[in-house]
């Protein structure tokens, strides 16, 4: 089958990293965060996977032509924003049949035949994962029934509108006939069609265990980071510690924990936590880096401390920089 990746947005809480980088060529461990989100699909149910996007798709489309991945890809490009159901929508003319659909920040522990076999046995037109949460006012909330059909779906309630703690996941499986729920141009799925869909009865749900992460903020990509280094999803690097390490040549050090060090990175006696440095990036002495995404080919001067910073590719952080939250932006 298919499977359609909603990834239009600009990655604007991931700033500056995603200034020149796409959010779905973010390297967590050894995968995009593309490959990441589609992870739980066997390669042998995908045919393609079709990425609804609009922001550097020309960046995506050289990437996996150059890929080693065991699926192609396509690109559908938005020229405007379109919102999640615009921009499914804006797949219709390439998407046949039953596929997969999944929101492009989202890495969990979710396996798709679960759903698969949910949606063969219920029938309709979609089948939604579903995760219990405490508070569920930020979510879609979902009243499901005792045949795991759902039977009403409410975005964002209000906490006297709440009904339920099961939310939308934002992983999903999809008959094409869903096109013909949505309206033309940019519109919510979670606003304009769950609902009507769920009023048809040609919903269903199901709850998965595990994890969920979105990981399009700083902090929850940290908690991605750290919930695939303990599960030991990736391929190739070492893992040492609680950290993984891009190569297993890679320098390793106990003052590194439940961080992730690409390849080329260098450091000198400097205590990292919890942070995640790409390609080429070199740490200088006795500096020290908490909660921190540092971006490729940095150079941080000794006696540095920063903490919950997003440092763009290619900056230069002179020595004894002390910074708390927020931006290093590229210095030319």
């Amino acid at each position: 089958m298919q499977v359609v990746v909603l990834a239009g947005g600009v990655g604007s809480r991931l700033r500056p990293w995603t200034n020149t980088m796409p959010k779905p060529l973010l390297p967590m461990l050894d995968m995009s965060l593309l490959e990441r989100v589609v992870e739980g699909v066997p390669n042998h149910l995908i045919d393609e996977v079709v990425v609804a996007g609009g922001y550097k798709v020309e960046m995506i489309q050289d990437y996996f032509a150059q890929a080693e991945v065991d699926f192609d890809v396509r690109i559908v490009n938005e020229t405007q924003p379109l919102g999640t159901g615009g921009a499914l929508g804006n797949c219709k003319d390439v998407v046949s049949g039953r596929f997969a659909c999944f929101n492009g920040d989202i890495v969990s522990s979710l396996q798709v035949e679960p759903l698969l076999d949910l949606h063969q046995r219920n029938g309709g037109v979609g089948t939604l994962a579903l995760w219990e949460v405490e508070d569920p006012t930020r979510f879609g909330i979902v009243g499901l029934d005792e045949d795991s059909r759902i039977t009403q779906f409410k975005e964002k309630p209000k906490p006297d509108e709440v009904f339920s703690n099961l939310i939308n996941a934002g992983s999903y499986i999809f008959e094409d006939d869903i096109f013909e729920y949505m309206p033309e141009g940019k519109h919510s799925i979670e606003r304009d069609v769950f609902p009507r869909l769920a009023e048809d009865k040609q919903l269903n749900g199901q709850q998965f265990e595990g994890y969920f992460i979105d990981a399009g903020t700083p902090s929850a990509w940290s908690d991605a980071v750290h919930r695939c280094i303990s599960e030991q999803r990736f391929k190739r690097g070492k893992v040492y510690g609680n950290s993984w390490y891009g190569s297993i040549e890679s320098e390793t050090s106990e003052h590194i924990t439940e961080s992730m060090i690409e390849t080329g990175v260098e450091f000198t006696n400097s205590t990292i936590h919890r942070s995640t440095l790409l390609k080429g990036t070199s740490v200088g002495l006795h500096s020290v880096l908490r909660e921190c995404l540092i971006g490729s080919q940095v150079k941080i001067g000794e006696g540095s401390h920063l903490e919950n910073v997003v440092v763009d590719h290619g900056s230069i952080i002179p020595q004894d920089t002390h910074l708390v939250g927020g931006q290093w932006p590229r210095m030319d």
